[in-house]
C-alpha cells in the first residue's frame, strides 16, 4: 500500500455521550432544533455542535458549551442549499446576500457551457477578495467550441476536435465539477450532436456529468421533447450522467412533462442514470434575442447579425422566424418582459406601432442582447418536474447586485419550501430539503457536503417553516426572501437573524478523479475491506441500514513505523454508486484532538486500473491515498 507519510488506525466503537462527558467546546451549537439532514429520512430533534468548520457531534450537547449558539426551537435545521446551475457575478461573491437569504451554501459556475477554460485560474481569481459562500465550475463546452472553432456555422476538422477535448480534460484535471453544455445558444448550436458525443466523451474516465441547456430547433418545430431525447443520448453515449438542466415543457408541447420524464426514467433503467434540475417559476431569462433570432442569423456574431438586419430580404425572414419562435416557445409577443425597461414587449410593440419580430429587431439594433423574461409553460408541468425524483432543485440564478432582472435570484429556494410545500404540500419538506442538498451534491459527485452527519462540512441553515417564502417579483426582482434566519458557511456564521454578516467562510471547491457523480443510494448500505499491502493492515467492516442516520462498524487502517495515528470515534453516513463507496466521521489524533475525517474506496479509478484506491482526508492533513487489491473490496 502506498500513501502520503500519515500513518492511520481507526476503531469504531466511543460514542457520542462519551464526548459529552467530557464538556466539549465548540465554535457553535445549533440547540433544540428539528434536523432534516438532507437524506430524505424523516426529521428528528437534536443538537448540533461545530468546530474548525466541521459538523463534530449531533445529539443531545446540553453539557457541552459553544461561543457562539444558536437556538432553533420550533425551526428546521437543514445542510446548506447548493446552486448546480450558477450564473452568479463576481463582485457580488464577497457579500452574497441574494443567495445566503436563500440559504444557499454553495454555487457552482460556468452553466450552459459558458465559462473561462482554465477553472484553476478563475477560481482562485474569484476567492482572493474572499467569498462569502463557497464556488465551483463546470467546464463549458460552448467556450471549447468557440474558442477552436469560431462563431461560424463550419464542421472542425479532427485536430480541431482533439483540441477541444483536450480543453475539456484539462479543465476536468483542474477540479471542475462536470462538462457544461448550452446546446440552444450559438456557437454551440452549430454543434451537430455527434461532434458534441466527440468531443466530451474525452471526460468518461472522469465518471463525471454532461449538464445541458437543451437545443430547441425550428427543425424539431420547438421541441421540448427532441431537446431532452438529444441531452439523454450525448451523456449515454458518451458515457456521462446526462443532467437536463432547468427543466420544461414548453411552448406548444405544454402538458407533455409527464412524457419526458418518463423518457429520462427509461434511460436510467438501460443504465443510463439520468437527472435533471429545475426552478419553481414559469418564465426564464435569458438575452432577447438568444433564443428568438434564429441561428443562421447569428452566426458570426452581433455585427454579422447588424448587417443581416440591414438587408431587407434578410430582415423580412429574420422577423418571420421570430416571430415563429416566440409563439412555439413563449406563446407569442405576450410571452415577453423587458425587466431592464421593465415592460411588455406588446407595451413596447404599440409605442414603436409595429410588429413583434419588428420590435425585436430594432431593440437589438440599438441594445446589445438585453435580458429578457420569457414566459414557456405550465404550473401542471412545473410540479411534475419539481416532484421527480431525480430533480435537484437549482435556481438559475447566482449572487447579483443587481435590482433588475428575474425574480428568482432572490427567491427560488423559499419560493419551493413556502409555496409548493407549505401552501400545495406538493412534496414533503424532507424530499425537498434533499433536492436543495444531497441530491445536486451526489448529482455533482462532492462527498463532505449536502448532509447533516459527522464529519461534513459545516454548510447549515436554520429557517421558520411557517414563514419561509419569496417575495421577489417580476416588476420588483429584488426584493429579498423571508425565514432564512440563520446560515453557516464551513461553520462561520454567514447569515444572524436574516441580515448578512461580514464573514468571508467560503471556499472554493475542486473535484478529484474520486469523486463521481451517481444517484443517491438507498437500502442497506456496506462496505468490507480486508487487506494487507506494503505492509499497511487495513480492515474496513461498515454498515449502514435503511433509514438509519449514520453507520455502525469498524474502521482500521494501521501503518507501523509511523508516529502519528487516527482513532475514530463515531461515523457518519455511507455513500456508494457503482463501485465506489465514501462516509464521514470524527477521528481522534496522537495528543488526543479530535478531527473530521472523510474517507473514499474507489475500485475504478482512472489514475490507478487494476487496484482500488484507499483515500482518507483528515481536518487539517494533506489526503492519504493508498491502494487495494480489487478482490480485497466487496460492498452491498
Amino acid at each position: 500500500m502506498t500513501s502520503t507519510r500519515l500513518a492511520v488506525a481507526c476503531f469504531i466503537g466511543l460514542s457520542i455521550g462519551h464526548a459529552q462527558a467530557q464538556s466539549p467546546r465548540f465554535d457553535v451549537i445549533v440547540r433544540h432544533g428539528t434536523v432534516i439532514d438532507g437524506s430524505g429520512n424523516p426529521r428528528y430533534d437534536a443538537d448540533i455542535g461545530v468546530r474548525s468548520g466541521f459538523i463534530m457531534a449531533i445529539g443531545d450537547l446540553a453539557a457541552a458549551t459553544a461561543a457562539t449558539e444558536i437556538n432553533a426551537r420550533g425551526l428546521f435545521v437543514t445542510p446548506g442549499f447548493i446552486n448546480i446551475h450558477s450564473h452568479a457575478s463576481p463582485d457580488a461573491l464577497p457579500t452574497a446576500v441574494n443567495m445566503l437569504t436563500q440559504g444557499v451554501t454553495t454555487e457552482i459556475f460556468n452553466a450552459d457551457g459558458n465559462g473561462p477554460l482554465d477553472i484553476a485560474q478563475q477560481m482562485s481569481a474569484l476567492a482572493a477578495p474572499g467569498l462569502a459562500l463557497n464556488i465551483g465550475g463546470y467546464i463549458g463546452f460552448n467556450a471549447a467550441w468557440q474558442s477552436v472553432n469560431g462563431n461560424t456555422d463550419k464542421r472542425p476538422t479532427p485536430a480541431e476536435i482533439d483540441r477541444m477535448r483536450a480543453l475539456i480534460a484539462k479543465g476536468l484535471e483542474q477540479g471542475a465539477w462536470g462538462v457544461s453544455a448550452g446546446l440552444d445558444y450559438k456557437p454551440g448550436y452549430f454543434a451537430r450532436t455527434e461532434e458534441v458525443i466527440k468531443i466530451v466523451e474525452v471526460a468518461r474516465s472522469a465518471r463525471t456529468n454532461f449538464t445541458n441547456h437543451d437545443r430547441i430547433t425550428p427543425e424539431s418545430n420547438y421541441s421540448s421533447k427532441a431537446g431532452v431525447a438529444e441531452t439523454v443520448a450525448i451523456g449515454q453515449k458518451a458515457g456521462l450522467v446526462p443532467v437536463v438542466t432547468h427543466m420544461k415543457a414548453q411552448g406548444l408541447e405544454q402538458g407533455t412533462a409527464g412524457a419526458l420524464l418518463a423518457s429520462m426514467d427509461q434511460a436510467t433503467r438501460r443504465g443510463a442514470y439520468t437527472a435533471a434540475d429545475a426552478y419553481p417559476y414559469l418564465a426564464g431569462q435569458s438575452g432577447l434575442g438568444s433564443l428568438i433570432i434564429s441561428g443562421w442569423a447569428q452566426e458570426g456574431g452581433r455585427e454579422a447579425m447588424l448587417k443581416r438586419f440591414a438587408d431587407p430580404a434578410q430582415r423580412a425572414r429574420i422577423i418571420a422566424e421570430s416571430e415563429q419562435a416566440m409563439t412555439a416557445r413563449f406563446g407569442g409577443a405576450p410571452g415577453v418582459y423587458l425587466p431592464r425597461t421593465q415592460q411588455e414587449l406588446t407595451a413596447v410593440m404599440k409605442a414603436m406601432n409595429a410588429g413583434a419580430g419588428e420590435t425585436i429587431v430594432r431593440i437589438l439594433e440599438t441594445t446589445a442582447d438585453p435580458g429578457a423574461i420569457l414566459r414557456f409553460g405550465s404550473e401542471a408541468d412545473l410540479v411534475k418536474i419539481l416532484q421527480h425524483p431525480t430533480t435537484s432543485m437549482a435556481c438559475d440564478c447566482g449572487a447579483s447586485l443587481a435590482t433588475r432582472g428575474h425574480p428568482r435570484f432572490y427567491g427560488s429556494f423559499p419560493r419551493l419550501f413556502g409555496r409548493y410545500v407549505r401552501e400545495q404540500k406538493i412534496m414533503s419538506w424532507e424530499e425537498a430539503i434533499r433536492k436543495s442538498s444531497a441530491l445536486p451534491a451526489a448529482t455533482i459527485g462532492m462527498v463532505d457536503r449536502g448532509l447533516i452527519a459527522v464529519g461534513m462540512a459545516a454548510d447549515l441553515v436554520v429557517l421558520d417553516p411557517a414563514t419561509v417564502i419569496d417575495r421577489a417579483t417580476y416588476e420588483s426582482p429584488a426584493l429579498s426572501s423571508i425565514g432564512i434566519q440563520q446560515v453557516l458557511v464551513n461553520g462561520q456564521p454567514a447569515l444572524v437573524n436574516g441580515a448578512a454578516t461580514t464573514a468571508r467562510g467560503g471556499r472554493a471547491l475542486l473535484r478529484t478523479g474520486n469523486l463521481p457523480s451517481r444517484p443517491m443510494p438507498g437500502g442497506v448500505r456496506r462496505l468490507v475491506v480486508k487487506s494487507t499491502s506494503a505492509g499497511a493492515r487495513v480492515a474496513i467492516d461498515i454498515t449502514q441500514r435503511a433509514g438509519a442516520r449514520h453507520a455502525t462498524g469498524r474502521f482500521t487502517i494501521e501503518e507501523p513505523g509511523h508516529a502519528m495515528t487516527v482513532t475514530a470515534t463515531e461515523l457518519g453516513v455511507v455513500q456508494t454508486a457503482d463501485a465506489w463507496s465514501g462516509f464521514s466521521g470524527i477521528a481522534t489524533v496522537a495528543g488526543g484532538a479530535s478531527r473530521a475525517f472523510t474517507a473514499v474506496v474507489d475500485r475504478r479509478d482512472p489514475a490507478a486500473p487494476g487496484v482500488a484506491t484507499l483515500v482518507v482526508t483528515v481536518e487539517g492533513q494533506a489526503p492519504w491515498r493508498g491502494t487495494l487489491p480489487l478482490g480485497a473490496v466487496s460492498t452491498k
